[in-house]
């Protein structure tokens, strides 16, 4: 790597890191306000504050590529206007390699999102959001839980809650025969999952159907083996953005092999995938852009540029999204036309530069 790579790429970080902060702290006030009107219990104002501050690093992935564009913007257009994109071309640098060395700091960027998304947001956002359950109910002396139906191949499975110590009351257990015709029906006082992965039933009462005849069995304990594990489990307590890219594909691959809806989570991870791989292009559409038609024009004009190409960025992303989930489009397909359509751009717009 060059010296000048190394000069355009800290250019373009130190802007970038400069907008993050600033997002970040507006995007970390407004979640404050909002956790204001959800204080209950002992969920106070310092447990909103402390929710507001571990919800950063998921606020921070979700704000990366615009602030990737805005920051090339702000960081290549200081350099337009001390002329020294002017000396980079007049020294015999074309266009397409200082485009290749502004891609080098969107690959930077790229890399500290995926690993942000994958390892220190998710884990932080359902530490955070259990957190604020807790506090909010733990006076009230309620079950912190949700209701869930899991199917596992044959076995269909309702729980009256699912918790992080993974203890879930009540359970219905129906198995199904080949034909899908009903074999038998069980419940359990109490059920959890053991540190052996095996579901342990307490006071179980089951009906079983034959042929001709209908047998009833009772027993204080019973142990299952499903295939459906407290890790699993753990991750239909998150919401698919809070889920990393590992748990998304985990759960869409057990959706899929029982024979359940998965686009919501695959319109989730391939939208991800887009957002993240679309940071490399960002800086290099920030250079168009400066060699074009922000030549001449101050930091507020090329601040407000930035803001609107990432808003309508978003705002379509978001809307071929949930597009395609209503028509039952492709997730692979409709969350990357937004990165094709800006990729698209970023290669008319070079190619108008001279």
């Amino acid at each position: 790597m060059s010296v000048l790579s190394l000069y355009l790429m800290r250019t373009i970080l130190m802007s970038t890191l400069l907008v993050v902060l600033v997002l970040l702290a507006l995007a970390g006030l407004f979640e404050f306000i909002g956790q204001l009107d959800a204080t209950e219990g002992q969920y106070g104002i310092f447990q909103a504050l402390l929710f507001s501050l571990l919800r950063l690093p998921q606020l921070a992935f979700e704000i990366l590529p615009i602030a990737a564009l805005i920051g090339a913007l702000l960081g290549l257009g200081s350099l337009s206007n001390n002329s020294e994109l002017v000396v980079m071309r007049t020294a015999g640098l074309s266009v397409m390699t200082l485009a290749g060395m502004v891609a080098l700091s969107g690959m930077a960027i790229m890399v500290v999102t995926a690993l942000i998304g994958e390892f220190i947001a998710p884990p932080l956002d359902y530490f955070a959001r259990n957190m604020r359950n807790e506090a909010r109910y733990e006076q009230q002396g309620r079950d912190v839980g949700n209701a869930a139906w899991v199917k596992d191949g044959p076995v269909i499975l309702h729980l009256e809650k699912i918790n992080t110590e993974f203890e879930f009351g009540a359970l219905y257990l129906f198995r199904f025969n080949e034909d899908n015709s009903l074999a038998s029906i069980a419940r359990a006082e109490n059920a959890g999952i053991d540190d052996t992965e095996n579901w342990i039933l307490e006071d179980v009462k089951e009906t079983r159907f034959d042929n001709d005849s209908v047998q009833v069995i009772e027993s204080s304990v019973a142990v299952e083996s499903f295939g459906m594990n407290a890790e699993m489990l753990g991750i239909t307590l998150v919401k698919p953005v809070s889920l990393s890219a590992r748990g998304l594909m985990s759960y869409i691959s057990y959706l899929k092999k029982n024979s359940l809806n998965a686009e919501r989570y695959e319109t989730e991870f391939w939208a991800r995938m887009a957002r993240t791989v679309t940071i490399i292009v960002m800086p290099v559409l920030a250079l168009a852009f400066v060699f074009g038609s922000l030549r001449s024009t101050g930091s507020g004009s090329r601040l407000m540029v930035g803001i609107l190409i990432g808003l309508a960025y978003f705002l379509a992303s978001e809307m071929t999204a949930n597009s395609g989930q209503v028509f039952n489009l492709n997730p692979a397909l409709v969350t990357w036309l937004p990165s094709m359509a800006l990729l698209g751009l970023t290669a008319f717009a070079l190619n108008r530069v001279r």
